[in-house]
């Protein structure tokens, strides 16, 4: 057992190295084929909140680290197969809506279609937990093909939303890979862990060219393949095992896109508008717009908040409860922190245009003092 648990640690190491020097390789490549092909992301609605015309094909290349990365080193099991099936049609989806600008309907049925892809494969969620409680409740197939549908496709739109920020979506995607390949690790779930340490070498190596000043964009192909990705390792490497937290644990991992996606659901049905409207209203564009931070410390400072959620599920899944409350309190207190900071900018922001509180900023064109703060952030998501 323990030479099977080092053998897995190195392949671990190995698939995290090699996926980050594809990247690091195909990149600069990328950029030049988006440019020569046209394939560039133009600021010409509110939603776009970078001034110059920036190549879109960085996703392509993370699709490439992780899929040769995965035939190379993970088994061939059901996640690799799921990945590479899944991942091939959501990524040409995003690449055509990258390039052409499809309906939402049409996006969304092609995520249908991946999704569809991994169903396949059986990648499915099966039972679910129910927390703190040695209960778990047998799902019919029906039911279970319906959860999964549901759970997948919201993990894909809420990474494609928080795209909205210079290497916002890789960080906080590197973050979760790596909390969920250790996860997945403790469960013997090897294959899920490696796809785990691919996906997350991939992204830290992109944000290479994507912290700001970005010089490429990740592109829808690369943000709805992230949140696939982390979908499936979720199913397969966390949620498939007999803890009664494993429903939990995802929660905590890829909360910070989860809240996103709630609020702007939220805001937008109190709006009476589409939750999949292009609009400035994430938290992220307000730390910008409204609290009025530069991009790179609103990018820091999820990043810091995304940490503590991740800390706390690690030390949940390691039976490490007196760490979980610790790093819990520290992760509420950066919620209630962020809460109150993006409250009051926005009552002090209003009060001196005038305005309604109850309008949440961002849903308008930026001007003022914080329009320039927000140059150069990627509004590579199409959904946000």
């Amino acid at each position: 057992m323990l030479y099977d648990l080092t053998f897995s640690e190195l392949m671990a190491v190995l698939a995290f190295v090699l996926a980050a020097f594809v990247v690091y390789v195909l990149t600069p490549v990328m950029a030049a084929l988006a440019r020569r092909m046209g394939a560039v992301s133009v600021p010409l609605d509110e939603r776009r909140m970078h001034v110059d015309a920036m190549p879109m094909l960085g996703g392509l290349g993370i699709y490439l680290a992780v899929v040769i990365t995965a035939v190379l080193v993970a088994p061939w099991g059901s996640t690799v197969k799921a990945v590479l099936v899944g991942g091939t049609v959501i990524v040409a989806v995003g690449l055509i809506d990258d390039y052409i600008q499809i309906r939402p309907l049409v996006k969304f049925l092609g995520q249908l279609a991946a999704i569809g892809g991994a169903l396949a494969f059986d990648v499915r969620m099966e039972t679910l937990s129910v927390p703190f409680v040695d209960a778990r409740l047998e799902l019919p197939l029906w039911a279970s093909v319906i959860i999964t549908v549901l759970w997948l496709a919201a993990i894909i739109n809420m990474v494609n939303f928080i795209d909205g920020l210079d290497g916002l979506a890789a960080g906080v995607c590197t973050i979760s890979a790596i909390t969920f390949g250790v996860i997945a690790f403790s469960l013997y779930r090897t294959d899920s862990a490696l796809i785990s340490f691919a996906l997350a070498g991939a992204t830290l190596a992109f944000l290479r060219f994507n912290f700001h000043p970005a010089v490429i964009f990740m592109g829808d192909a690369g943000a709805m393949f992230l949140g696939f990705v982390l979908g499936v390792v979720s199913l397969q490497g966390v949620m498939k095992s007999t803890a009664t937290v494993a429903l939990i644990l995802p929660l905590l991992v890829l909360a910070v896109p989860f809240i996103d996606l709630f609020l702007i659901v939220l805001r937008r049905l109190w709006r009476r508008v589409p939750f999949y409207r292009a609009g400035q209203d994430h938290v992220h564009h307000e730390l910008v717009l409204v609290a009025g931070f530069s991009q790179r410390k609103s990018v820091l400072l999820l990043y810091g908040w995304c940490i503590l959620l991740n800390g706390v599920a690690l030390c949940m899944s390691q039976d490490w409860y007196l760490a979980a409350v610790v790093l819990g309190v520290l992760a509420a207190v950066a919620t209630l922190f962020l809460v109150v900071l993006l409250v009051r900018s926005r009552r002090l922001r209003n009060r001196a245009a005038g305005g309604d509180d109850q309008v949440p900023p961002g849903s308008e064109p930026p001007d003022g003092p914080h329009a320039r703060a927000a140059d150069g952030a990627e509004g590579g998501s199409t959904a946000g």
